[in-house]
């Protein structure tokens, strides 16, 4: 039985619903009832990497169930302070491809913008946990060398936010950020990864799908569900708003041992993606971020699951299954090994 927490956060704002996360692991079990033999843990772990998560996303959870797929995104265990060889904190090399503040530039003909540094949840397998944000924080006078950075360089063609959460900014933000980036003739889509229309789903209002869809870009949002059941019915409500104004609704899935290593959970994530109008996108395997080594999933294990989505569903139902490589020029395709 799932249970539903009561009041404020079913009236909320999207504002009011980032300032009144779960922050403590005391609130988080109280909330849900756990076992309080995890409490030690999570406290030691939530000091490595702030426990953050909505109250509404919460709500989806099952009290007193620790192997939740919801609750292992987002509690902090023990097995998060183990450090594991191969596991780093920077894995996709960004770092390296941080040229300025706020910019990350690792493909070719597209950048990434550090819209923010926070975000409404801390899933604890991010591969973004370590990143330097305190020293991605443009102003405006920053942002504008970001844009001429873009301007001068005629092969980027997309530009993408990310973050953090990029909607975790103010749309007055988003808005004068995207009429800046519509300016600069040679970009022609803007991109947006965000996983608040999946923990906080009224994010998605008028004012965010008009400054969206305001200007010349095309423009997709890329959501990030791990399992069907964080897609209720505000999440579907959500994306329908973001359909009829003429966005792109694609999603992004991390492969997770414990949350959606089946191919039930992975059937059920696409067909109930379908439903809310969103197409599967990647299904990417465990980056090595030093403090998630125990979500990852074997690659045998991962090309057997994807083998049998592609026998089980029809093609634009199966994500693309790759892993990101630091220093490759883009994702790279996890396939079966030639014999």
């Amino acid at each position: 039985m799932i249970h539903r927490t009561a009041a404020t956060w079913q009236t909320e704002t999207w504002q009011e619903a980032l300032k009144n996360l779960i922050r403590t692991p005391e609130a988080l079990f109280a909330e849900l009832n756990l076992d309080p033999a995890l409490l030690k843990a999570a406290h030691m772990a939530s000091r490595e990497f702030e426990l953050r998560v909505p109250r509404s996303y919460v709500a989806r959870m099952e009290r007193g169930n620790p192997n939740d797929p919801l609750l292992r995104q987002i509690l902090p265990l023990g097995d998060e302070l183990v450090a594991e060889p191969g596991y780093t904190q920077d894995p996709l090399g960004e770092e390296d491809a941080n040229p300025m503040p706020g910019l990350i530039h690792k493909y070719h003909g597209r950048v990434l913008l550090v819209v923010t540094g926070s975000c409404a949840i801390n899933c604890r397998y991010c591969f973004r946990r370590h990143f330097p944000y305190a020293d991605n924080r443009p102003n405006r006078g920053r942002w504008q060398e970001v844009l001429d950075y873009i301007r001068s360089d005629t092969s980027i063609t997309e530009v993408i936010y990310s973050g953090g959460d990029p909607l975790g900014a103010p749309d007055t933000t988003l808005a004068w950020l995207t009429r800046q980036v519509a300016d600069i003739p040679q970009v022609k889509r803007l991109r947006v990864h965000s996983r608040l229309p999946i923990v906080i789903p009224q994010r998605i209002t008028p004012v965010l799908t008009q400054w969206l869809t305001a200007t010349r870009l095309d423009t997709t949002l890329v959501l990030h569900a791990n399992h069907a059941r964080e897609l209720n019915h505000e999440v579907e409500n959500a994306c329908i708003q973001l359909r009829r104004a003429g966005v792109t609704l694609l999603n992004q899935t991390v492969l997770l041992k414990g949350i959606n290593n089946t191919f039930a959970d992975l059937k059920e994530l696409s067909e109930r993606l379908f439903a809310c109008g969103v197409l599967p996108y990647y299904l990417h395997l465990l980056d090595k971020v030093q403090g998630a080594a125990h979500f990852d999933v074997e690659d045998n294990q991962a090309l057997a699951l994807h083998q049998q989505l592609q026998h089980h569903l029809p093609g634009y139902l199966v994500p693309r299954l790759v892993r990101e490589i630091a220093g490759e020029p883009c994702k790279t395709p996890v396939l079966p090994q030639a014999k």
